[in-house]
């Protein structure tokens, strides 16, 4: 049986990714949308309600499409209405809000689930599954995109023009060496949000990673590699659809009514590594 899913939501990203994934997976079915701009959430080929509690009433679970401080808000609503919950990242636009609507989340129990993208895809398994094998003591990433260097690209929105790449691409990379070298215990930051930064991360057991993140290159540049007593692993480029993924792992957080590994809790914990990291960068 599919799970009825709404989409809060009617951007380049619930466009591209959301509405589609939602609609074509075997195990979702695309319920509605809601949207602040109307004629934008009708291009996304379901059924657009008015208000959002009026989606609430046609779906089980809701997704979350929107800026980090609009998801804070609207995703509580949804909690207590009793809805599972699907996440963009980051959690919420600040620690406080992502506090607030994390405990909310706890207090209803209703199931959450991150859209960390990497962590969905077949590759990014299997990195993490040899970082296992190789007794890892070291990484490091690089994430570089034209986001906020190319006039009028499309995900150059107003929260990614105010707080950059540390915000919005920092989750997926903290979030994937946290889940290789070991939990995360400590950040030093340095650079600028809005041009490059670098972290430097600690890990429990020992391992250190740097991560390099900046959306304002002229050019797309990734690249993930983990380095261990017994080997290195290197994240390999994508041969699959890892929203395929989302789309099945969703539907059993929901069927099972059990939160996913990748939560809420798990997105505050990202939280406040970032909100540690953006402290240090505006500490003259």
């Amino acid at each position: 049986m599919t799970v009825e899913v709404g989409l809060v939501g009617a951007g380049p990203w619930a466009e591209e990714a959301h509405a589609p994934m939602l609609a074509k997976s075997p195990h979702t079915n695309l319920a509605g949308v809601w949207a602040r701009r109307p004629e934008a959430a009708a291009r996304l080929g379901a059924p657009v309600y008015e208000t959002i509690e009026e989606l609430f009433d046609h779906c089980e679970a809701v997704a979350f499409c929107v800026p980090p401080g609009v998801q804070a808000d609207l995703a509580a609503k949804a909690a207590r209405a009793g809805k599972a919950l699907l996440l963009e990242k980051p959690l919420a636009d600040s620690l406080e809000n992502a506090r607030k609507l994390a405990a909310v989340i706890a207090e209803t129990g209703v199931p959450s689930q991150m859209f960390l993208t990497l962590r969905y895809a077949r590759q990014a398994r299997e990195f993490l599954a040899r970082c296992r094998e190789i007794e890892p003591f070291g990484g490091h990433s690089v994430n570089v995109s034209t986001v906020l260097a190319q006039e009028g690209h499309a995900f150059a929105t107003p929260w990614r023009l105010q707080r950059g790449a540390l915000l919005d691409v920092g989750p997926h990379e903290i979030d994937l060496m946290d889940a290789a070298l070991g939990r995360v215990t400590g950040v030093r930051a340095h650079g600028n949000s809005l041009g490059w930064t670098g972290l430097l991360l600690d890990h429990e057991g020992g391992g250190t990673s740097e991560i390099s993140l900046c959306m304002a290159g002229t050019t797309h540049y990734s690249t993930h590699a983990v380095f261990g007593r017994q080997g290195s692993a290197v994240l390999e480029p994508f041969d699959d659809d890892p929203l395929e993924t989302i789309a099945e792992e969703f539907a059993q957080t929901v069927r099972t009514w059990r939160p996913h590994a990748l939560d809420a809790a798990h997105g505050l914990r990202l939280q406040e590594i970032i909100s540690a990291a953006e402290d240090q960068l505006a500490t003259p």
